[in-house]
């Protein structure tokens, strides 16, 4: 149950660090609270079940001595937390993540059980039971599990990741709610036209009908003060209309994408591996779909 998906290689994961870490419930059900309020003012009602993995999450401290909780954030499908390991443990971050999920699930079905014997006392019409007593065939119904198998991990390692880390784990309500408020911007497609092929894109496909787009290629063996000059006439077309079309491979691409995108213009970035089922953009490129002008 404690196994990662994401895994550092070389890492002792016994010793002191901070970590941050993303469970998701299994088959991505919404059991965990529910969104509430608009962009501005975003929040997660935690639900029974949410309520519980709350409470087992601040139990961390008492049962691994030498772990501190600094941030936590219930979403209705998933669960984000950073703790700090502050003394070297005996057993790794997976038997201390592994431990939680336990703890969570027991409790968790044995709520569920409770629902169902409460439900077959008030109606004797399936059709109205709890969603854990429905299809569970012969003998007992069995309520659904709780978390799908593993977890993902990401390491402080940086200065100023700690930073970032929070401020992603605390945004994540206002995130969905962008989300929910533009889902065509963030709707992976997995068979969009263009130029006699078909590609996996999220984002504003209406970029692709602007008339004027411009490609941005830099070479590595470029002077700054080309880049410079080359950054400065992209920047300035973009502003007068056209589309900037980049790899994002060099370091002069990488640079002018930030520019553009710090500057309110429109991009499209050319990448080369798709995108997973649960794809969320990273920050900068977040905010410039939600603002419909980014397309990847």
């Amino acid at each position: 149950m404690g196994s990662m998906l994401r895994r550092c290689a070389n890492w002792d994961y016994r010793q002191r660090a901070i970590y941050m870490v993303t469970l998701t419930v299994e088959g991505r059900r919404p059991l965990l609270g529910t969104l509430v309020g608009g962009e501005a003012a975003a929040t997660i009602a935690p639900s029974s079940a949410g309520e519980l993995v709350a409470a087992c999450w601040r139990e961390i401290p008492e049962r691994f001595p030498g772990v501190t909780l600094m941030e936590s954030q219930l979403m209705p499908d998933h669960f984000h937390g950073i703790l700090f390991v502050r003394e070297p443990q005996k057993k790794a971050l997976g038997a201390i993540v592994g431990a939680f999920k336990s703890h969570s699930t027991s409790l968790f079905l044995h709520a569920a059980r409770g629902e169902i014997h409460a439900a077959r006392g008030m109606a004797q019409d399936e059709a109205v039971l709890c969603p854990a007593a429905r299809g569970g065939g012969a003998g007992e119904p069995r309520p659904p599990a709780l978390w799908s198998p593993g977890f993902q991990d990401t390491i402080l390692f940086h200065k100023g990741q700690l930073a970032a880390m929070r401020a992603y784990v605390l945004d994540n309500p206002r995130r969905l709610a962008v989300k929910r408020a533009h889902p065509d911007l963030f709707r992976i497609v997995r068979d969009l036209p263009c130029a006699g092929a078909r590609f996996a894109a999220i984002g504003n496909h209406f970029l692709l009908d602007y008339p004027v787009k411009r490609q941005v290629q830099c070479s590595r063996s470029a002077t700054p003060e080309a880049l410079d000059e080359q950054e400065a006439e992209l920047l300035a077309a973009a502003r007068h209309g056209a589309v900037l079309v980049s790899p994002c491979i060099s370091p002069g691409e990488k640079r002018i994408a930030r520019a553009a995108l710090a500057a309110s213009l429109p991009l499209i970035v050319l990448l080369e591996n798709g995108f997973p089922p649960f794809y969320k953009p990273p920050k900068t490129y977040f905010e410039a779909c939600a603002a419909g002008r980014l397309l990847m």
